[in-house]
């Protein structure tokens, strides 16, 4: 076994990531019953990314602000602003291409029984309400907007501790580090358990009557991907942003794509940055910030459903009310849960403000349940691969005007 543990150091992870990728396919459409019970290895690698992410970013953030000396940089205000920028630009480039290519679906008088907010102000007050939740509960239902508020509020707290006392946090911080790149170091066989899963039960026949539908989502989320993220990053580092728009999307947006979780990416995010050389008291708290409230692929899926349903129904749609569907489509995606199809279930809100009654709004989520195999999944790695982007970029920016 030693060679083969040999070949395994020397390649890259996301070279035996694309291995397990390739595999998993191979094997779902050679033996989908095998595949079926191999879905377990999937499974256990998303579970233990959701049960280790809370407890890092927890600890992380705590050892990054009491360890922080008086004078270092951080750099989480331009961050927030891209995250908001490129959130708000990502709604308004699914309107442009709703309105190009407008989508129909097909609805039923099928009853949902799933719950949605009732409007923006229910949104913003599950914020709050999230960021004062008691921390254990917090750790235990990974609500990390509760979790950085308490953290950052000890961290805050114990900048005033003894040496030894802030010496011990950062040793459990990197006790918790490594014991995450441990898990990571399973994505291979986590990948090659979710992708072969989904393509034995779910196929994809399914997603044939949506295709028209699938091709202004994905559409969307490539051109934000490929072209407005890395004008943007363009605008922060005034240097070509493909090599570093394409390590992200290679490094974190494949993960995300298969987990389709942006906490559970949170540690794939946390490791890639340190990769990167960033600065940790930026990084600790720019990830999991942006794994809440980065959410371009979300605004993207909550305007092009909503969009849909329009179309739909023959509801005439204006440039002022469009205008107001990006800026409810963004505000929207960051209150977005960060676990899988998150964003569907805040679309009724964003029907509401086109008279779409509840019953069939819930039916455009049912639609997006359906095609959700491949929407989420690239909402995800979408979401995710830009915490890291514009961390860097900001990270980068910053530097330069400092020399």
């Amino acid at each position: 076994m030693i060679p083969i543990f040999r070949l395994l150091n020397r390649t890259s992870l996301v070279m035996q990531i694309l291995v397990g990728l390739v595999a998993g396919i191979a094997l779902a459409l050679i033996a989908p019953s095998l595949a079926r019970d191999l879905a377990f290895l999937g499974k256990v690698f998303v579970t233990a990314l959701k049960a280790v992410a809370p407890i890092l970013v927890f600890v992380l953030v705590i050892a990054s602000i009491a360890n922080h000396q008086q004078g270092q940089q951080t750099h989480i205000r331009p961050i927030l602003w891209l995250y908001l920028l490129s959130t708000f630009g990502a709604a308004v480039v699914a309107v442009v291409a709703s309105m190009a290519f407008p989508s129909s679906l097909l609805l039923s008088t099928h009853e949902a029984t799933l719950a949605a907010p009732g409007g923006i102000t229910e949104v913003l007050q599950g914020l709050l309400l999230s960021a004062v939740d008691n921390p254990v509960s917090a750790l235990v239902n990974a609500n990390f907007i509760g979790i950085l508020t308490w953290a950052i509020g000890l961290g805050v707290v114990l900048r005033k501790a003894g040496k030894a006392t802030r010496g011990v946090i950062d040793d459990v911080s990197n006790g918790v580090t490594e014991l995450v790149r441990l898990v990571i170091r399973f994505a291979p066989l986590g990948i090659f358990g979710l992708v072969t899963a989904t393509l034995a039960e779910a196929g994809l026949g399914a997603l044939l009557g949506y295709l028209h539908l699938l091709g202004v989502l994905i559409g969307c989320m490539l051109f934000v991907a490929l072209v407005m993220n890395p004008l943007i990053v363009w605008w922060q580092i005034r240097r070509n942003p493909y090599p570093l728009t394409l390590l992200c999307l290679r490094e974190s947006g494949i993960t995300a794509f298969f987990t389709r979780s942006s906490a559970a990416n949170i540690p794939v995010n946390l490791a890639l940055s340190q990769r990167l050389g960033l600065h940790e008291d930026t990084y600790s708290v720019s990830i999991p910030l942006g794994a809440t409230i980065n959410m371009a692929g979300a605004a993207i899926t909550i305007t092009v459903l909503t969009l849909a349903a329009v179309h739909t129904l023959g509801i005439g749609v204006d440039l002022p009310t469009a205008v107001l569907l990006s800026v409810v489509a963004a505000i929207c995606a960051c209150g977005a849960s960060g676990v899988a199809g998150g964003s569907l279930l805040l679309i009724p809100l964003a029907c509401s403000l086109f008279g779409i009654p509840s019953e069939i709004a819930m039916q455009v989520v049912a639609v997006g349940f359906i095609i959700g195999v491949l929407q989420d999944s690239a909402e995800t790695a979408l979401n995710s691969s830009t915490d890291v982007l514009f961390t860097a970029a900001a990270c980068e920016a910053m530097e330069r005007r400092a020399a």
